[in-house]
């Protein structure tokens, strides 16, 4: 149901004001009325003004003898021009908005906007016995501008809801009784026309009939849907009467049985297509009829041949009678250059008890448009949708085509994660610029064979659990230092590296230092993604048959190998051919992974959980260690790792802390293994989670369920704004829970989830939209018949 607001004016006139004026604002048919309450000053300006414009108004349209219709007389203005009507309209358009802007009123309209989407379905009914308040163009207030799906209607301060003779069956035409009365002087065989193309109904004519002939039609015991009258009508002392035909015309009063046995089996909407119907809505709104369309003043006969066209275009193709009301009577000011204020007469008086009606609810059935119309309809439509985005969506991911983004969401949602401390267990030694060139002897590699003596002499006597030298050194030792050669040879905690791959030019990598037994050797490869971003932590790989590095094992897994065998946790390998470390299995990554569809699956992969801190451990400089500007038991037991960070040396890499405020920060390689090794010892000592993904079959599970969502909040969205907020709040919950998953060491499917969130939810919405647009794309300037909408 649309929503519904009552304004009350039923204590008051313009020349005195209105004390109290009240809003009573109903959500659903269902729902218990929200009541505002204000006041409009005395304006008997308006009363003026609109006493002009209806005067200019007969007067531009040659007002004739009774009985009689509009005439237009291109010549015989008598001395009123269409400027000086205008403006009067004009005049009348300001009066009203600024009335009904004052501050007084505005509470009113403020509580109603508050409460309201922009495209809300909305009746606004103005209740009055007021004739005055009854003739006013209210569809002129500012605020129909804003809620387009809004229309306008009267109703009379007394009504209750119809009490249905006989239950109305479910029947696959609408029933509509017309009468063509007299017509002089107008052509009722167009509104004939346009009735007999009508789709899904059922019509029948009565051509300028006797009282007799009229009454026994409305006793007719199937009831009728619609009553529409085609003729001369008029109003007199706020009394309506219709002309039958050329000698009787006939009151309301004198219909009264007739009509009330027609409304209790079933008559929904009363049609008067003639002129000056205002004082036939008091009478037949006595009745509680539902809905009654009339004209305020006289219409010429090709504008009421329009209108009918446009409203029962717009009802058939099942937009709600009173914004079908709407459509027509915003069309017909398309004609005003011929028909100047035509526009302004249409008006729908409407019984609030009363549901507005469809051409589908005429007919028993509910509206498919709504989508709505069954739970298993409903449930086809959502499942279809989602099952086909999904499919889509998940077709395209594995092409890759999302890769660069899942990555780069990653990338920020692990810098969301909350701060951790340094890991304990580790320093980390770099190599500085300064350090470099401090020194007195240099050789091939960043530290000369005098510095890493000192340098190892210095931490020997700290005591170090291990130490892991991230330096390439494949040259030996010069006979000068003894001390150095003996270390290498014979320090089973001193674990240096070699290069496995050569990179693009394919060399054969760098040997590790001759005096370095291979058990103590590592390679120091990582695993690079696009951009020189490292996110996965490579633990062991084979190396070919060329190669100069020939360990199997990465830098980070012997170090923590060593580490944690001297705490009684050895390197096992599982059944299954896994590493096993204390009751941890690391379990590796293959295509596709999470985010990753394609990369280098070489090796024994894990995806790297980084350390949310700003250093992994303890930073030191090389120079702070030979001139012992530090605590000596910082290193006892502990991880040392040893490495450059120079722009020389070349060895850096980004990591998803990298980007910071536009700017990519790159991390030495030492600190990138110095990661790697706290991932390992922090998992198996500190049950730290290691990173994983969802299964395949888990991950599709999650993006079809987040396709489903969106569907649903696309039905039950009343609004695009509402539909915004809806799928605003869900992103915002999948956002947060993706968050939490990846701190607690799972990495979710966000972007697919939203993406499939967002295109479901707006699918369904356009379709829904699909289904309710106007039609008018398929009017030609009015001149298309409802046959060929049907």
């Amino acid at each position: 149901m649309s929503k519904l607001v009552v304004i009350k004016l039923d204590k008051g006139s313009l020349s005195e004001g209105f004390s109290l004026v009240t809003a009573q604002y109903w959500e659903t048919s269902n729902s218990r009325p929200t009541q505002f309450t204000g006041s409009l000053p005395s304006a008997p300006e308006i009363a003026e003004i609109y006493k002009r414009f209806q005067l200019m108004y007969e007067s531009l349209h040659g007002r004739m003898v009774k009985r009689s219709m509009i005439e237009i007389d291109s010549g015989g203005l008598n001395n009123v021009s269409e400027v000086d009507f205008g403006e009067v309209q004009q005049q009348l358009h300001d009066s009203l908005n600024n009335w009904l802007n004052c501050n007084s009123f505005r509470p009113i309209d403020q509580q109603l906007r508050a409460r309201l989407a922009l495209d809300d379905e909305l009746q606004v009914i103005f209740e009055t016995n007021n004739h005055l308040l009854r003739q006013l163009p209210w569809h002129l207030w500012n605020f129909f501008e804003d809620y387009q799906r809004a229309e306008v209607g009267l109703s009379s301060p007394k009504y209750e809801r119809v009490k249905p003779l006989i239950k109305k069956s479910n029947r696959n035409k609408v029933r509509i009784l017309a009468i063509l009365g007299n017509s002089t002087g107008i052509d009722v065989q167009e509104d004939k026309k346009v009735l007999e193309e009508l789709p899904d109904s059922s019509t029948i004519f009565l051509v300028e009939p006797s009282r007799q002939e009229l009454d026994k039609y409305l006793w007719d015991e199937q009831g009728w849907d619609i009553l529409f009258f085609a003729g001369h009508s008029e109003s007199e002392n706020n009394k309506g009467k219709i002309h039958i035909n050329q000698k009787n015309s006939l009151t309301i009063a004198e219909l009264r049985n007739a009509l009330k046995f027609a409304i209790g089996r079933g008559l929904k909407l009363a049609i008067f297509n003639s002129c000056d119907g205002l004082g036939l809505t008091q009478q037949l709104a006595d009745l509680q009829i539902p809905q009654i369309i009339v004209m305020r003043h006289n219409i010429p006969d090709f504008v009421a041949q329009e209108f009918l066209k446009y409203f029962l275009t717009y009802a058939a193709n099942g937009e709600p009678f009173y914004l079908a009301m709407r459509y027509a009577r915003e069309r017909l000011q398309g004609l005003e250059d011929d028909y100047p204020g035509v526009s302004w007469l249409p008006v729908v008086c409407q019984n609030p008890a009363e549901e507005p009606a469809t051409w589908l609810s005429l007919r028993g059935q509910t509206n498919t448009i709504s989508l709505s119309h069954s739970s298993n309809n409903k449930f086809q439509i959502l499942l279809l949708a989602s099952v086909v985005i999904t499919s889509l969506l998940m077709g395209i991911r594995s092409l890759s085509i999302l890769q660069y983004w899942e990555l780069s969401l990653f990338d920020v949602m692990t810098r969301m994660r909350p701060a951790e401390k340094p890991d304990p267990r580790i320093i980390v030694v770099t190599v500085t610029e300064a350090d470099i060139q401090a020194q007195k002897q240099r050789q091939k590699s960043s530290l000369s064979d005098e510095t890493l003596q000192k340098l190892l002499q210095k931490l020997q006597s700290f005591k170090p659990a291990v130490i892991g030298f991230d330096i390439y050194r494949d040259f030996a030792v010069d006979k000068k230092y003894p001390f150095l050669k003996t270390h290498l040879q014979s320090d089973d905690n001193f674990i240096a590296v070699c290069q496995a791959a050569g990179g693009k030019i394919q060399s054969p990598g760098v040997s590790p230092p001759p005096e370095i037994p291979k058990e103590r050797t590592a390679f120091s490869d990582v695993s690079v993604d696009d951009y020189s971003v490292v996110r996965r932590h490579l633990l062991s790989m084979t190396s070919g048959s060329d190669s100069q590095c020939k360990s199997e094992y990465s830098l980070s897994l012997k170090i923590a190998q060593q580490y944690l065998a001297s705490k009684g946790i050895p390197l096992e390998t599982t059944e299954e051919g896994l590493f096993k470390l204390g009751n941890i299995v690391f379990n590796p990554i293959d295509t596709p992974t999470g985010g990753y569809q394609k990369f280098s699956s070489a090796g024994y992969q894990i995806l790297l959980n980084y350390r949310a801190s700003k250093d992994v451990g303890t930073q030191v400089t090389l120079g702070e260690v030979l001139s012992g500007r530090f605590n000596p038991e910082l290193f006892q037991d502990k991880i040392v790792l040893i490495g450059v960070d120079s722009d020389s040396a070349k060895d850096f890499f980004l990591t998803p802390y990298s980007i910071v405020n536009s700017a990519r920060q790159e991390v030495p390689g030492v600190s990138i293994h110095a990661h790697m090794v706290s991932q390992i010892i922090s998992a198996v000592l500190d049950k730290r989670p290691l990173l994983l993904v969802l299964p395949a079959w888990a991950e599709i599970i999650c993006v079809w369920g987040c396709s489903i969502l969106g569907c649903i909040l696309a039905l039950y969205a009343k609004s695009n704004l509402k539909f915004v907020i809806f799928i605003s709040t869900a992103l915002i919950i999948l956002y947060a829970s993706c968050l939490i998953l990846l701190i607690r060491g799972c990495w979710a499917p966000f972007l697919p989830s939203s993406l499939v969130l967002i295109t479901s939810g707006v699918a369904i919405k356009v379709f829904k939209q699909k289904q309710k647009q106007d039609f008018q794309f398929l009017l030609e300037v009015g001149n298309l018949n409802v046959k060929k909408v049907s």
